[in-house]
């Protein structure tokens, strides 16, 4: 039976590697959402952060183009009180913002743009400043006229060149960060349906798991329940078995070598009568009787000892009756016997397992318990039989790995007759050993208690 357990694989590998690989696909998945996340916000700092910032300057540079569209619109009014001289401050103000704007939008931009756009927005932008200063030149020779020819017939044209080509580019931004949100809604898409997919993957994995956690638990209890039952047919046939070799001996101690020692005795007694009362050998034949007499008594102690035959013969309160006082006489223990008033016929096997139940119990208390006082309480319940062992010695303290024979035992045949046993301890300290068989388990008809 052994070797066929023996060769079942514990379910603690299986279970192991199922835990390493959901661990290494949890770390999988963690590690490629955090790149996937990762890529997320590289995306949006420098695409989508940067077209903001970018657009933000191409307004700041449209704006500034328009403040010069309206300023060439007025210096175009001949009815000015002013000459066209007087604007060159503001013309100069409006540059430095523009140079300033260009510079900005040149980082923010970055690689979105192309070398010719570069080149022809800065490029451009020179052009329009150079023919600013050539207006401003023939105007300051007094020539407004020509200037203000050239207003009409170059400055407005770049301006509105300048501001066509802003405005394209902002229409460039506004379609990047359209994109930019595209990439970033199919990405979340992407790890949302990725993150079905991990779970209901980690969801099959549990269930995988959880059915072969099942099957093994289910396997090992059908072992331990298999097992279970030959225990209890192994303790019920040892002890049987146990209980059989002991009658065998009570009764070959009391039939055999109790006949023996009665005989001897007779024939001592006829020998001593015979001979005269002042002979020497009438006192030694006496006291060879005397101690036949003492073996005799000794031997059937020992016999009931083995096994109650009084049990048999007269029941289980009769067989206690006569136990509880020998035994307190042997160990030296004050034992208080509670009888029970009302009884029960009690069944000779089953009275045998209470008998061992208060043999061991009594034992551990003279062995163990560091006291010389016991409490025994038999009661026949409506329902059951009950037997109660108590001290108040320093209690029963079991250690892990070392539970005696005799505590075995003990639930073994409580478990025989279909009882249940107890080891408490009282709130007084101590011990209490409690015996509860149900009534029909312990009952009998044959009119023995």
């Amino acid at each position: 039976m052994r070797n066929r357990y023996r060769g079942q694989r514990s379910p603690t590998t299986g279970l192991l590697i199922g835990l390493l690989v959901t661990l290494a696909a949890v770390l999988i998945y963690a590690a490629y959402i955090t790149m996937q996340f990762s890529g997320l916000r590289k995306l949006q700092t420098e695409m989508v952060d940067r077209n903001r910032k970018d657009s933000l300057q191409l307004l700041r540079i449209q704006n500034d183009l328009n403040s010069t569209g309206l300023a060439m619109r007025d210096m175009l009014d001949t009815a000015g009180p002013y000459p066209l001289t007087s604007w060159s401050g503001q013309f100069d103000r409006l540059r430095q913002d523009l140079d300033a704007a260009i510079r900005l939008e040149e980082q923010f931009a970055g690689m979105q743009r192309t070398a010719d756009q570069r080149n022809y927005l800065g490029k451009s932008l020179s052009q329009f400043w150079d023919a600013v200063d050539r207006m401003f030149a023939s105007a300051a020779n007094g020539d407004e006229a020509r200037a203000r020819d050239q207003i009409r017939n170059t400055l407005q044209a770049r301006q509105a060149a300048l501001s066509t080509a802003v405005s394209r580019l902002l229409v460039e931004n506004n379609e990047g960060e359209q994109q930019a949100a595209e990439r970033v809604t199919q990405i979340y898409n992407r790890v949302q349906k990725q993150l079905y997919w991990f779970l209901a993957a980690i969801l099959v994995a549990i269930l995988l798991t959880s059915f072969y956690m099942m099957r093994s638990n289910r396997r090992m209890f059908a072992q331990l329940g298999e097992l279970s039952e030959q225990r209890s047919d192994l303790a019920q046939k040892l002890i049987t078995t146990q209980e059989s070799t002991l009658r065998h001996i009570s009764r070959e101690l009391h039939d055999e070598f109790g006949q023996v020692l009665t005989a001897i005795g007779s024939l001592l007694g006829r020998a001593a009568n015979q001979l005269a009362d002042t002979s020497p050998l009438r006192k030694d034949v006496q006291e060879v009787r005397e101690i036949a007499q003492s073996t005799l008594d000794s031997i059937r102690g020992l016999s009931q000892a083995l096994h109650p035959v009084l049990l048999e013969e007269a029941g289980l309160v009769a067989a206690l009756d006569w136990y509880i006082p020998t035994v307190a006489h042997q160990t030296g223990l004050t034992l208080h016997y509670e009888k029970p008033r009302d009884t029960f016929a009690v069944e000779t096997a089953s009275g045998v397992h209470v008998y061992r139940v208060l043999q061991e119990a009594l034992n551990n208390v003279n062995r163990h318990s560091g006291t010389k006082e016991a409490w025994i309480r038999l009661s026949f319940l409506p329902s059951a039989l009950l037997l109660e062992i108590e001290d108040h010695g320093k209690g029963f303290v079991p250690q892990k790995g070392n539970t005696g024979i005799g505590l075995v035992a003990m639930r073994e045949r409580a478990e025989l007759i279909g009882g249940k046993l107890e080891i408490l301890s009282p709130a007084s300290g101590g011990t209490l050993v409690r015996l509860s068989v149900p009534r029909e388990k312990a009952e009998s008809h044959d009119g023995k208690n």
